[in-house]
């Protein structure tokens, strides 16, 4: 079952679907956590596999990408309690990008884009 698309997020959106289709194709259980006022400041996709655990992907865009506050107060809070978040900008090279350790902090620099 794929996950509805917000029309106001097209670009995000269609970025998250190819993700969610090649790590399914790769074994991973995805499920969109994304949606909701109660899930405000979660990554999009909770990923697990048999083999490698428990990832949070955030999907974001190439370029022109924003947090919104929530995230950057929930994203810290994640990692200091175990569970990394990977921001994720493509479907190409995600496995091996979700082997490396979490990279969320690194996507700072654009911290003027906060929404």
């Amino acid at each position: 079952m794929e996950p509805k698309l917000i029309s106001t997020r097209d670009a995000e959106a269609k970025i998250q679907l190819a993700i969610i289709k090649e790590l399914r194709f790769r074994n991973w259980f995805v499920k969109d956590t994304h949606g909701n006022m109660y899930q405000s400041g979660f990554p999009d996709l909770f990923c697990c596999h048999t083999r490698y655990g428990h990832r949070w992907v955030e999907v974001k865009k190439p370029v022109g990408y924003k947090f919104t506050p929530a995230q950057l107060e929930t994203f810290p809070q994640l990692c200091a309690h175990g569970s990394g978040v990977w921001v994720a900008t493509s479907p190409e090279g995600l496995e091996e990008l979700l082997m490396k350790p979490y990279n969320w902090f690194i996507y700072l620099h654009n911290i003027r884009g906060v929404s």
